[in-house]
């Protein structure tokens, strides 16, 4: 289909426009300042306000249009997936600003991205800000600055379309089944009761369409977030304003624990998105379709030890990695999180031991919540890095 062959030509030609600059999971604002200082004549910069640390928050807008898309990055400190993507779009719209969709786009939208929410979280690679607030839980209270930016930037930009922009876990599927959710994507309720009025019906449209843009790219690992209501959070009070508003979570690519391949379907999805605005093609989806994409589920470890042979029995050991920033560099530290006879999830690695003996930290008698520094099966040792 043409549709499928547009997406796929742009996967297949993804490196050309990749921003190489940007790389791995702890992005900061010295990181992306010196590409925003960088961005060509069609982009406006601006500085629009501070973190509690008084660090720089900034707007990109660009495009002419009359349909206005707002989006934000790095509400959560450590959730940098989808800052790189942003700015592999930002390359991609000022390399190719001539190719007629890229043109569509300008002409009929303005865009204002805040690349960057939450710059204390990112440098301290923490979900939360300098005074220890979930930014996503602020959306009616306001105390943050950064919440205050967000939404003083809602107000005077007007957004017909927002888009909320987050990494996940790896904990979880695509449904009930064992597929890793590379992309997860909600429509936000506006109320308790998660009815779904004419707004909630454009943001469930647009999702359908961007699954069904990548389906052929990401079959059965692209799932469907929770939409339990929460006023609090920032997606639930702008749909609330009968504003269509997406949750974008990045989430895990087998092997890419530094979201270098999940980046990719992330730029595909914003592609995918700000088109079919751009174009209205979204308004033929049938919004049900969305329903149909499966919900997450946690049931996914990192690594599963399967009938290892211990001092506890024939047991499955659950490991977990944990981020961990250490003398400013990303470190993922294993850490055992339940023993079992038979643990019931899936693993992106997955090790048979075989009733063979396995020893962790040179003990055979294991505890669950501890680092693992070592992992000896039938006298070999075993790698821990992640991928």
């Amino acid at each position: 289909m043409e549709k499928s062959r547009f997406i796929i030509d742009l996967f297949n030609n993804y490196n050309s426009f990749k921003n190489k600059e940007l790389f791995g999971r702890h992005i900061c604002l010295f990181d992306i300042e010196i590409l925003l200082h960088d961005l060509g004549e069609e982009f406006t910069l601006k500085e629009i306000g501070a973190s509690v640390l008084g660090k720089p928050i900034y707007s990109i807008q660009f495009g002419s249009g009359p349909i206005k898309v707002m989006a934000w990055s790095q509400m959560h400190g450590n959730e940098a997936t989808t800052t790189k993507a942003v700015f592999d779009l930002l390359k991609y719209i000022g390399m190719y600003k001539d190719k007629a969709f890229v043109r569509e786009i300008l002409n009929n939208c303005s865009l204002c991205i805040l690349p960057m929410l939450n710059p204390d979280g990112a440098e301290a690679y923490t979900r939360v800000n300098a005074n220890k607030i979930d930014l996503n839980r602020d959306a009616q209270n306001l105390n943050e600055p950064e919440s205050k930016v967000l939404k003083q930037v809602f107000k005077n930009f007007k957004p017909d379309f927002c888009l909320n922009l987050h990494d996940q876990r790896t904990i979880f599927s695509a449904g009930n089944k064992p597929n890793p959710a590379v992309l997860s994507f909600l429509t936000p309720s506006m109320d308790k009761d998660r009815q779904i009025y004419p707004s909630r019906v454009k943001s469930m449209q647009l999702i359908a369409k961007i699954a069904e843009d990548l389906s052929e790219l990401l079959p059965s690992r692209i799932g469907r977030y929770d939409d339990a209501f929460n006023i609090n959070c920032t997606g639930d009070t702008f749909q609330s304003t009968q504003t269509p508003t997406i949750l974008f979570e990045a989430g895990h690519f087998p092997n890419d624990y530094e979201r270098e391949e999940t980046r990719k379907y992330v730029f595909l999805a914003l592609i995918s998105v700000l088109k079919s605005i751009s174009d209205a093609s979204f308004e033929n989806i049938d919004y049900r379709k969305y329903q149909e994409i499966p919900e997450n589920e946690k049931l996914f470890n990192d690594i599963i030890l399967r009938e290892a042979n211990t001092e506890n029995g024939i047991v499955d050991i659950a490991i977990q990695y944990k981020e961990q920033l250490t003398d400013g560099k990303l470190i993922f530290v294993p850490e055992i999180e339940k023993i079992a006879y038979k643990i019931e999830k899936f693993a992106h690695k997955e090790v048979h031991c075989e009733k063979k003996k396995v020893a962790i930290n040179n003990k055979s008698k294991l505890i669950e919540n501890v680092i693992v520094n070592k992992i000896v099966l039938n006298g070999v040792e075993l790698a821990l890095k992640c991928g």
